[in-house]
């Protein structure tokens, strides 16, 4: 696959199904995060940094249907495969009008699975080949499409994880996020690192993002609660 590696958020909370596809998708060369309930998957979804939802129907907490409607009702435009052992004709026609691009009924086969979800990623890329989801702040500049970070005009070489938090705090517009919202929207919800983890993430994207670090301009320390980004 070239180009950037495209992001996937699965949402399924059978720990078999998951593996399945988890390893499938990697192996063709995606990055994958895994979420087991609608109320962790809206959180992450809200990230900005996917470039493709599964989503299963059934799930605890918040079904897919559910799900699949707040985030249209919410403009997210990320393309959304549905999963479902539901397999009736209104089932499928209740997903597609909610918004999601294709809706695979269980059991399927894991190669018709994965020519689905590059036939909805080639799709959308034909829909939308000029739209660049990109956000400028004074001298910086993040390419959301290319994953490219560049600086008055000079690429800065972010790791993945580098990326992704930044994307992270870009895309709550100015909001703070707490540290323990960061780190299930960044390394997910079952990811057990402690709080520092992010402080010292901070602290690294400062020193190549930030003309004078012990000043940040952008990436700012909210005392007592976490960070947010500032335009």
């Amino acid at each position: 696959m070239s180009g950037p590696r495209k992001h996937i958020l699965v949402v399924e909370d059978d720990e078999s199904i998951t593996l399945g596809l988890r390893m499938n998708l990697e192996a063709e060369g995606y990055d994958v995060t895994v979420a087991e309930d609608g109320d962790i998957a809206l959180e992450l979804a809200g990230s900005g940094r996917f470039s493709l939802i599964v989503m299963d129907v059934m799930l605890p907490k918040m079904n897919g249907f559910e799900v699949v409607r707040r985030l249209r009702d919410g403009g997210s435009v990320v393309p959304i495969v549905m999963l479902s052992a539901r397999g009736a004709e209104m089932d499928k026609v209740m997903g597609l009008e909610l918004g999601a691009e294709d809706y695979i009924t269980k059991p399927f086969s894991l190669a018709e699975f994965l020519a689905r979800v590059k036939a909805v990623l080639r799709r959308d890329a034909i829909a939308r080949p000029n739209k660049r989801r990109v956000v400028e702040a004074g001298d910086l500049r993040v390419d959301l499409d290319t994953r490219e970070v560049t600086r008055d005009d000079q690429l800065v070489e972010l790791t993945p994880t580098e990326f992704d938090l930044l994307v992270c705090l870009v895309e709550a517009g100015g909001k703070v996020l707490s540290r323990g919202e960061i780190l299930t929207r960044v390394w997910g919800p079952g990811h057990h690192g402690t709080l520092r983890t992010i402080d010292n993430f901070v602290l690294q994207l400062r020193n190549k993002l930030e003309k004078d670090p012990s000043e940040p301009n952008h990436l700012l320390t909210v005392r007592g609660v976490g960070y947010r980004f500032q335009a």
